[in-house]
Order: structure tokens, then sequence, then C-alpha cells
């Protein structure tokens, strides 16, 4: 009669392991990798967000629930930026009714506390503090120091957002503005048309900071990435750097750019607009469009980011480099749709490409 002897767990927890990177290792060939590069504030983590509306199933009622409080503080945030910014301004700007010189004070005693419980004397000043005729003023020179961009958005649903009840609408949430801290990855599926060969295709997004001190994570996900999508915020071409006063945020996106473009990945890069728009607006959002392709019709140079010279190195003349671009709203879902069905198709593009017989 034989012995079986029992498997040792360590052995066994080995074997498991190894399937499970197996696993991930397959997934990981087959996903197409987008990483969402730019500057502080340029819509990044919005477009993720409408990733996960398009093709996750959206929000469940508890990350609705979780907003809620992001949301407030956004307003609180707004309000105290644009109070706090009215005597720097040149020349300086004042409240236009006395009567509100009270609920100024108490706006300006407030702290950004993360455990700030927001009681209704706080929205019946705030609502005093934004009608006020001075402060509207300084809403209209908001690009001459750094606001939100969701301010308006949401001051303007200050009694839908002090509601007890009040739950986060998807436009809500995409206004919603918390800065990016660490790397940020979505996973989802979108569907290949028939003609292409049908079934489904795995997409893997990640979304890292884009202010100057989050830019060193970068190289974290710069391995295998089939292409970078580039956002520019085109409104702030007359705006400074939240992180640098004396910095432009348009020169800071085209010098990051042409970082960028050197690490010879595929590109695509997308200048997010402002859902209102003219005619005059139309011309310098295509006068910026230019400056960014100017970049890419220059001869390649041995510019290199210091945090990813050796990777840089690598891939420098390995890779053809293309670039397409887009003008998009991040925070536009419809839009947002077309824009990716385009990526998606070009992506595809690629791949039938790469397989075809030279």
């Amino acid at each position: 009669m034989s012995c079986l002897k029992p498997e040792d767990p360590d052995r066994r927890a080995s074997k498991d392991l190894d399937k499970r990177i197996a696993q991930w290792m397959k997934e990981y060939d087959k996903a197409i990798k987008l990483l969402l590069l730019g500057a502080g504030e340029s819509g990044k983590t919005t477009i993720l967000k409408q990733m996960r509306i398009l093709h996750l199933q959206g929000f469940s009622e508890k990350e609705r629930q979780d907003k809620v409080q992001e949301i407030r503080r956004n307003v609180l945030q707004a309000i105290k930026e644009l109070t706090a910014n009215m005597r720097y301004l040149r020349p300086p700007v004042t409240i236009a009714n006395p009567e509100n010189l009270d609920s100024l004070d108490f706006i300006h005693n407030l702290d950004m506390m993360d455990n700030y419980t927001f009681p209704q004397e706080f929205y019946e000043h705030v609502k005093k503090v934004w009608a006020d005729e001075g402060v509207q003023e300084c809403y209209g020179r908001s690009n001459e120091f750094s606001l939100i961009d969701s301010a308006k958005y949401f001051l303007d649903k200050i009694d839908e957002i002090r509601d007890p009840d009040y739950k986060p609408s998807d436009q809500d949430i995409l206004c919603c503005r918390i800065r990016t801290s660490e790397i940020q990855k979505i996973e989802f599926q979108v569907k290949v048309p028939k003609k292409y060969g049908g079934s489904s295709q795995l997409f893997w997004m990640f979304d890292v900071g884009g202010q100057r001190g989050e830019r060193r994570k970068w190289i974290q996900v710069f391995d295998g990435i089939t292409a970078i999508l580039f956002l520019v915020s085109s409104s702030g071409f007359d705006m400074k750097l939240r992180e640098d006063n004396d910095k432009n945020r348009m020169k800071e996106s085209l010098e990051l750019f042409q970082d960028v473009w050197s690490s010879s990945f595929p590109m695509l890069y997308f200048l997010d607009r402002d859902e209102e728009e003219d005619n005059e607006y139309n011309k310098a959002r295509c006068f910026i469009r230019d400056k960014f392709l100017e970049i890419t019709r220059k001869p390649p140079t041995n510019r290199r980011m210091s945090t990813t010279e050796m990777y840089y190195d690598l891939h420098r003349e390995t890779k053809k480099r293309d670039c397409y671009w887009h003008f998009t709203t991040a925070t536009d879902t419809n839009n947002v749709k077309r824009v990716f069905d385009d990526i998606h198709h070009m992506i595809l593009m690629w791949n039938i490409q790469s397989i075809a017989p030279s």
C-alpha cells in the first residue's frame, strides 16, 4: 500500500503564485496600455472617470456617497480661493455690498479641514458672497490666480449640494477635483467590430499626477506602453501654474510635451476645451494646436527627461514616432466616446499593419 506524502504548503503556495503571475503576464501581453500624461489640471483624471462611465457601468452608490464630501470641499476651496485673491489683483477688487462683509469674514476664518461638517450656515454665507458683484468681478479675472476649473459649476449648484440627501450625478463626479498623488489604473474591455475579427480588446489606462512633484513617478509606468495620451488645457493659455505663479501653464505644457515626445512612443494629444466657445476661441485653440505640432516636426534632438534618460535612450530609434491630435471636452461623455472610438480604430489599424506582410 503506497503512502502519499502531503504536499508542502509553501510549495503549493509557490505554484499558486506562479499561476497567478502567468495569468497576469498573459493579460499584460494582450492588453492595450495607454498612459495619460500632461501638466497638472489638464483633465487626465476626468478622462479616467469617463472610461468608467463608458465601459465599467459608472459609479456605485457607495462611490457616489464618498464623493459628496469631496464635492463640498471643492465648494469650500473655490470660494476661499476667490475671496483670498481679491486683494492681490492689480487693481484689487473689494466686496461690493457691505452687508456681505460678515459672510466674507466667516469664509476667511475657515480652514481647509478634512473633517469639516459643512453646516447650513456655511452654505448661506457662500451664497451671499458668491452673488456679490465684487466676487463675480474677481471670478471674471480668475486667469490671474489659481482657481479650480469647476468653481462656477459647483458654486452655481450650492442649493442642490447643501441638501442632506444630495447624491452626485455623473457630471458632478466628472467636475469634482482632487489632486492625483498616486498612480491610478483602470482596466476595461472594448468590443472589436466584426470586420476586424469581433470579440473584445482589453485596455489598461494609467493616470499619474501632473504636478511637478509627481512626475518622478512617471518612469514607473512607461514600460510596455502602447501609446501616450497627452492632455493640454486650452483655457490655460493665459493662466499660471498652481505650483509656480511665475510660469505660464501653456508654456509648461509645451516644454513637457517636447520632453515626452523624445520618448519615441506613438502619441495622441488632446486639447481640452471649454463647453462654451466662440469663433475667436476656435482660432486661439487652433493656434495652440499648431504650437504642439511644430514640436513633432522638429528633427530629433538629444533632449531627455532626467527621470527617464536610460529608458528614452533605449527607445529613441526603435519606435516609429506618430502623433495625432483631437479637440476634446473632458467633461462631455459623448465627445469623449467619439474620440475614444477614433483611438480604438487607430490602434486596430496599428495592429493590422504590424502583422501585415511587408
